[in-house]
């Protein structure tokens, strides 16, 4: 059976070397984010994880869930993990405390959302679905909505779902069909079928929040006709008792290639009751707040899939004895563990540069979606919605590419053994190949980022980003423990402005040529961000072994893996620049007919 151990030193030294959580005190929420707080609730995150969910990860797969009759059954345990989560308060954690949120950083809380996804990824949807349900309606709801939904949602009694995407729709919700028609009283009858909805019917919680994109009838064709309602399984009575279930059924579920402990099902509303969020035809905007924060939580899904796969990968790799050394020495036995082979090292190593970098960049983003809610500054709340606007497609797509990559390095590390299913990595290949999929495809990620996010503010986002990332390299090109680390983000990102420019000329007219080189885009975009996160771990780590402070053995680590990715990763960002500038009409040579 795989094994997991949440990275508890890498999380300190995120959060008190790289972010220094410690600068943000006048942030609500953020005073007692440090030290020994930070030490018990990593701890304890952990051993909730580690103990409760990731046992039930290879089972929860092997037995799926079960429709019957309207009606899923998740895996065996899954039901009493769930409420153990909820009863020792782990949902909700970064939620409003005026209904029932715990009002924690979203640092913290998005530090135990890569633990839980590690652990177990299927079950960590039913707890994230919730919280993105909880921040549509906290945005967009009515107070009588709020109170109705948002303590159930946020103590774990009641989950959510979101009910987007139809067989004829799926990224394209212009299509949608589902009809929403106004009754006397002001609420709406839910008529319609929705495909491949998670988590929408399960027997976890008492009740189900679904929060449906629909149409009504009158309204304009197009985006700008869609509206968004919630329909609760079962209807609620004033004083927050269950009344009858609502006239929605789950009509089957799918048989999927990964996350089959969490159901995906067809869904269909038969008059179902539903109550507008927010303004008629402006449902769209309220779906993209569940959306951008699903975005995030995705991005550290494909995180999550890599560390695990990766840990699991270096212990079979320490294990495993096949061949003899290259170069001969002394101390080696004969076969050599498989990890003193040199390409075996180098998708090791591939895999551990991408997970320490990705992990403190996520963090980094949740930082920035944090302070642009809370800090007291109008002008840091402004600047940190800039910045975390910029770089959600950047590493909801980049992450979740990295991944998926990385889930495979680690098949490829336990040769034949990694394509049955008694070592378990295979669940690793299987289970992240959605997340390059849902909440946007990926594809969507980049034509977001080059159509929309390089234009926010009129490209103020992308320069501050810029100027960052230019401030850490000269304050390292002078110290000769960094200078080839900061040459090599220096030129990497010399290829990413150049790639920018090209973007943002094109963007506003030639819309099918930036198309043509948007995916090559994002990944150099991403390949350059995670180069800055290095940078500053090097940084740290050259520091602290030049004082003789810390533990040394973790900071030269970070300046071996520094060099590697320097070294070996961010060459690619010339061949990305050449790949992202060509346009697209090699692309569009051919009739569709022709290939």
């Amino acid at each position: 059976m795989p094994v997991y151990r949440a990275p508890l030193k890498e999380y300190r030294f995120i959060i008190e070397e790289f972010l220094r959580l410690e600068r943000f005190a006048e942030v609500p929420g953020y005073a007692d984010a440090a030290g020994e707080t930070l030490a018990v609730f990593l701890d304890s995150a952990a051993r909730i994880c580690e103990g409760v969910a990731q046992p039930l990860n290879q089972p929860g797969d092997l037995e799926g869930c079960r429709w019957e009759a309207g009606e899923v059954r998740t895996p065996k345990g899954f039901r009493e993990a769930y409420r153990r989560f909820a009863d020792d308060g782990w949902i909700g954690l970064a939620l409003d405390t005026v209904y029932g949120g715990k009002g924690l950083p979203g640092v913290l809380a998005e530090s135990f959302a890569e633990m839980l996804a590690a652990a177990n990824l299927a079950f960590s949807g039913y707890i994230e679905l919730s919280e993105a349900v909880f921040s549509a309606l906290h945005a967009h709801g009515s107070e009588a909505q709020k109170r109705l939904y948002l303590p159930k949602l946020a103590s774990g009694e009641w989950t959510g779902a979101m009910h987007l995407t139809e067989a004829h729709a799926g990224s394209d919700l212009r299509l949608i069909r589902t009809r929403a028609v106004p009754q006397a009283d002001g609420s709406y009858r839910i008529h319609g079928t929705k495909s491949f909805i998670t988590n929408a019917e399960h027997d976890l919680a008492a009740n189900i929040v679904n929060v449906v994109i629909a149409r009504i009838p009158g309204s304009p064709e197009g985006s700008g006709g869609v509206s968004l309602f919630v329909v609760p399984k079962f209807l609620p009575q004033a004083d927050g008792g269950l009344g009858p279930r609502n006239a929605l059924e789950c009509a089957s579920i799918e048989h999927k290639m990964g996350l089959r402990a969490a159901p995906t099902g067809v869904i269909h509303y038969h008059g179902a009751h539903g109550w507008l969020v927010g303004e008629v035809n402006h449902g769209l905007r309220a779906m993209f707040t569940m959306v951008n924060d699903a975005r995030l939580g995705v991005a550290l899904q494909g995180l999550s899939q890599a560390e695990v796969a990766c840990q699991n990968a270096i212990h079979y790799a320490r294990e495993r004895r096949q061949g003899r050394a290259l170069a001969p020495a002394a101390d080696l036995p004969d076969p050599v563990p498989i990890i003193e082979h040199p390409d075996v090292r180098r998708m090791l190593m591939t895999m551990r540069a991408f997970t320490e970098a990705a992990r403190g960049l996520g963090l980094w983003v949740a930082l920035q979606i944090d302070l642009a809610k809370r800090h007291p500054d109008a002008a840091e709340r402004a600047r940190a919605d800039r910045l975390a606007a910029l770089m959600t497609p950047v590493i909801k797509a980049h992450f979740t590419d990295w991944g998926s990559e990385a889930a495979n390095l680690a098949l490829q590390c336990f040769g034949g053994y990694g394509f049955i299913e008694d070592t378990g990595v295979e669940q690793f290949v299987r289970d992240v190949r959605i997340t390059q999929i849902y909440e946007g495809t990926n594809g969507i990620q980049s034509l977001d980022l080059v159509r929309r996010k390089l234009s926010l503010g009129a490209g103020a986002g992308v320069r501050e980003f810029f100027a960052l990332l230019g401030q850490s390299i000269a304050a390292a090109e002078g110290d000769a423990a960094l200078a080839d680390i900061a040459q090599a983000l220096r030129t990497a990102l010399s290829s990413l402005g150049q790639a920018t420019a090209w973007m943002q000329q094109r963007a506003g007219g030639d819309v099918t040529a930036a198309a043509g080189g948007a995916t090559d885009y994002l990944r150099l975009f991403g390949l350059v961000s995670l180069g800055w996160v290095w940078l500053e771990y090097a940084r740290i780590g050259a520091a602290a072994v030049s004082q003789g402070r810390g533990d040394l053995a973790f900071h030269r680590h970070k300046l071996a893996l520094g060099r590697f990715y320097a070294r070996r990763i961010l060459p690619e960002a010339s061949m990305l620049l050449a790949r992202a500038t060509l346009g697209a009409a090699d692309l569009i040579e051919l009739a569709g007919e022709d290939l």
